[in-house]
């Protein structure tokens, strides 16, 4: 919209020929830090800024359209964004799903494998065949080769002396002297 130039007020001068002592006033003197005027003058009257614009009825009634539009479409939108994330979220769950199915199927085609059915039947069921004997061996572990429960973690670092060197010569010499084998626990 263009701004018309607000009409000349009595303060600005009397008359079109005479200037004004505001437009012929040097420009120090104009300056709203050269006097305690400056703030005055600067002051916008609210009814010239008002009589400034202008608005047509058709500017008016497109105006009045799109805050109409806007309050009417704003609605809509925040259900179709609620929708569309509904329909994601079941998507995501129908794949979920069809992997569900998928993976079932593939246990299904496993199943009609008869040699399949024989090595689940003797390791679920304990199965055997007639004439075979089966030996179920529990705890056949040496208590002391069984891993023992971990103490607690210390804060302090500790250094164990560690010498090696005579620990190996030692080793190898009783391995080397020896008559007999030794088994080592």
């Amino acid at each position: 919209m263009a701004r018309r130039p607000a009409p000349p007020s009595a303060s600005t001068g009397s008359s079109l020929g005479t200037p004004s002592t505001a437009a012929t006033a040097p420009r120090a003197a104009r300056s709203p830090r050269g006097s305690s005027r400056g703030a005055a003058e600067r002051r916008v009257d609210v009814r010239e800024w008002a009589s400034g614009i202008r608005l047509s009825a058709f500017s008016v009634i497109m105006l009045s359209l799109v805050v109409l539009g806007a309050w009417v479409l704003v609605p809509t939108l925040g259900t179709y964004i609620d929708q569309r994330q509904k329909i994601a979220a079941l998507e995501h769950s129908i794949q979920g799903s069809e992997d569900e199915i998928t993976a079932l199927q593939k246990e299904r085609e496993r199943w009609n494998d008869p040699a399949y059915i024989t090595t689940q039947a003797r390791e679920r069921l304990y199965y055997v065949k007639p004439g075979e004997v089966v030996y179920l061996i529990d705890n056949d572990l040496d208590p002391a080769a069984l891993p023992q429960e971990q103490g607690p973690v210390s804060d302090t670092l500790e250094e164990k002396p560690s010498d090696w060197m005579p620990q190996l010569l030692r080793t190898l010499t009783s391995a080397g002297l020896s008559d007999t084998a030794v088994v080592a626990r």
